[in-house]
């Protein structure tokens, strides 16, 4: 750990503020204050000042106040430079919940804060209404209900930080990593990013939430003749499947099938079938060393090449830097 060493002359601290509420993720609300600390540490050894991380608290009495402060001997304004909503490992939200909080969010927002979430910190952030008809990220898990409760906002899942000036949006669970990266970078500038990276071996750059994302079909649609045929799908083997064969299963006309089914899934059933067969060739590049070309056939493709372009596209990875990056040291029968 570098020597804390003070520059001369009373610093002027960027405070980041972390905004608390019941059942927030305080793994990265602790986790993120640490990394701001090492950053820092780095920033005093160039000369610069570190950064002031603050943990806001709602009031019985109305209002928010710091319950944390990591300089309390400095003097500090109502405002954070930059204010972060996290995530929650239980629950997020609800609509009415977070109305003392976008409201506080807005607040910092008018006098020049930068926003900021993680996970399913975007719920509140984006009851603010300031992130209508923008780009956005949350937890790939969370994205339908997100869609559903916030269908102004441009969700793009597969991106882990969505970076738009005045607000960060960061994705999964420990996408705070990447957030706390990118807010170092803006206000430390990119060698100290480098270092707070190396200190805590983060890859700052290159992930993207859909190399991680596994295949989460909806199944609570209520349309039993597509429920079953999405039993069906998981149930069968690979091999050769048409729009018509899944509409002969389900006992309808088959424009009636492709609209009902994409009604319920959110997929054409093409891409349903896709998502499936990507998910099983997933999980053979986990779990076993078979070539790339047999796992396409394994998993229905003739062709290896267009394979492999599906492949990239749905997971952003080739298939061979997935096996390089998931691939487990236990073959799969060993782990049935």
């Amino acid at each position: 750990m570098p020597k804390l060493k003070v520059p001369d002359g009373p610093p002027t601290l960027v405070e980041v503020g972390m905004m608390l509420y019941p059942d927030c993720q305080i793994g990265m609300v602790h986790g993120i204050t640490d990394l701001f600390h090492v950053a820092g540490r780095f920033a005093v050894d160039h000369g610069r000042t570190p950064i002031r991380v603050s943990h806001w608290r709602l009031q019985d009495a109305g209002g928010f106040a710091r319950c944390f402060d990591s300089h309390p001997e400095e003097p500090c304004g109502n405002s954070p430079g930059v204010v972060i909503a996290p995530g929650s490992l239980h629950k997020l939200l609800e609509a009415e919940e977070a109305v003392p909080y976008a409201r506080w969010l807005l607040d910092r927002h008018a006098q020049g804060s930068i926003l900021a979430s993680n996970c399913g910190g975007a719920f509140a952030l984006a009851a603010t209404g300031l992130l209508a008809g923008r780009p956005a990220t949350t937890h790939w898990y969370f994205a339908e209900e997100f869609r559903a409760r916030f269908p102004d906002v441009r969700l793009e899942a597969d991106r882990m930080v969505v970076d738009e000036g005045d607000i960060i949006t960061a994705g999964g669970l420990m996408a705070w990593t990447e957030l706390g990266l990118r807010i170092v970078e803006r206000l430390l500038g990119p060698s100290v990013m480098m270092e707070t990276a190396r200190f805590f071996l983060i890859d700052p750059s290159g992930r993207e939430q859909k190399n991680y994302a596994s295949f989460a079909p909806r199944l609570t649609h209520g349309d039993e003749p597509i429920l079953k045929v999405q039993h069906w799908l998981q149930g069968r083997g690979a091999g050769p499947i048409s729009v018509a064969d899944l509409a002969a299963e389900a006992g309808m006309e088959e424009r009636t099938f492709q609209r009902r089914f994409k009604a319920a899934t959110g997929k054409t059933p093409v891409e349903y079938v896709q998502h499936i067969r990507i998910g099983k060739a997933r999980e053979q590049l986990e779990f076993t060393k078979r070539t790339v070309d047999q796992i396409a056939w394994e998993v229905g493709y003739e062709d290896a090449a267009a394979f492999r372009k599906l492949f990239h596209r749905i997971t952003g990875l080739s298939p061979q830097e997935y096996r390089q990056r998931f691939s487990s040291s236990y073959p799969l029968a060993e782990v049935a």
